[in-house]
């Protein structure tokens, strides 16, 4: 796992090759996003990053899901997951794609979630809780913690 926004250009580009060359799979974080997230004019969209680790060649990005608790609205989420993995992004406002991109053959980056979902949030894991009673616990004191905050990354109209 490498944080792409911390390596800097030099170090992911020389990272992805050795990846490349050895046969190994590069996860690819974005930690110091979280720094920069809830500044809403730092300059720096997620959209110009996603498309940043794109060009490295990273293979998955650490990533948050539609009903994470880190990210702005569902369509912004919805909008950068198809700049990740599609070869060809038609323009699409409503999901805060400005203008149509092909990407070609450059290989796509796998959006990869982990820990950023509210526990229910999930049906799947609801369900799960019938017959597992440890996760029936974990989930219960989960249950009253809530995310309130305005979303930063808002697509501008």
């Amino acid at each position: 796992m490498h944080d792409y926004l911390t390596g800097g250009f030099s170090a992911n580009t020389t990272l992805t090759h050795y990846c490349q060359e050895n046969g190994l799979l590069l996860h690819m974080h974005r930690t110091m996003h979280v720094v920069i997230d809830r500044l809403k004019n730092h300059g720096i969209h997620f959209w110009v990053l996603a498309k940043a680790l794109r060009m490295y060649g990273g293979d998955h990005i650490h990533s948050v899901t539609i009903v994470g608790k880190l990210e702005g609205e569902r369509d912004i989420t919805l909008g950068f997951v198809d700049l990740l993995l599609d070869d060809f992004v038609e323009q699409d406002r409503s999901l805060g794609i400005y203008f149509t991109q092909d990407w070609v053959s450059l290989p796509g980056v796998l959006p990869v979630t982990s820990g950023v979902i509210h526990v229910w949030h999930m049906p799947i894991i609801r369900e799960a809780c019938k017959w597992s009673p440890g996760l029936a616990a974990a989930c219960e004191e989960w249950k009253e913690i809530v995310f309130n905050f305005a979303a930063v990354d808002v697509l501008h109209k």
